[in-house]
C-alpha cells in the first residue's frame, strides 16, 4: 500500500480542491493580490468573459473560505472593495510558485 493510499493522506489536497475549485478563483486572487484591493467591476473588466453572476458566487465562496474581505462602503450608489485576508496573503507564494512553474513549464519558448 502506498502513501497515498490512504484517505487521509488526500484530504488535505481535497480541501484545497474544494476551496479553490472554479474557473476563476485563482485569477480572481491574484488580481486582488497585485493591485491589493479591486472593485465587482474592475475585477469582471480584468477577468473578460466571466458573467455577473458567476464573479458574484466566486467572490461569495471566496469569501466565506476566508481568503477575501468583502469592504462596503456606505455610499450611493454602494462601493464595495475586496482584499486578501491574512489566510489570502499565506496562499501568494503558492501562486506565485505556480506561475513560476507555468512559464517554465508551459509557456516556455521552443
Amino acid at each position: 500500500m502506498s502513501k497515498y493510499d490512504d484517505l487521509k493522506q488526500c484530504m488535505p489536497m481535497a480541501e484545497f480542491q474544494r476551496a479553490l475549485s472554479g474557473k476563476w478563483k485563482i485569477l480572481i486572487l491574484w488580481y486582488i493580490f497585485v493591485y491589493e484591493v479591486r472593485r465587482f467591476g474592475e475585477l469582471q473588466r480584468q477577468l473578460g468573459g466571466i458573467t455577473q453572476s458567476t464573479l458574484t458566487k466566486q467572490l461569495r465562496e471566496l469569501e466565506q473560505d476566508g481568503f477575501i474581505n468583502r469592504n462596503v462602503y456606505a455610499e450611493i450608489p454602494p462601493k464595495v472593495e475586496y482584499s486578501l485576508t491574512e489566510l489570502g496573503h499565506s496562499f501568494v507564494p503558492v501562486m506565485e510558485s505556480m506561475k513560476t512553474w507555468s512559464e517554465q513549464n508551459l509557456l516556455r519558448q521552443e
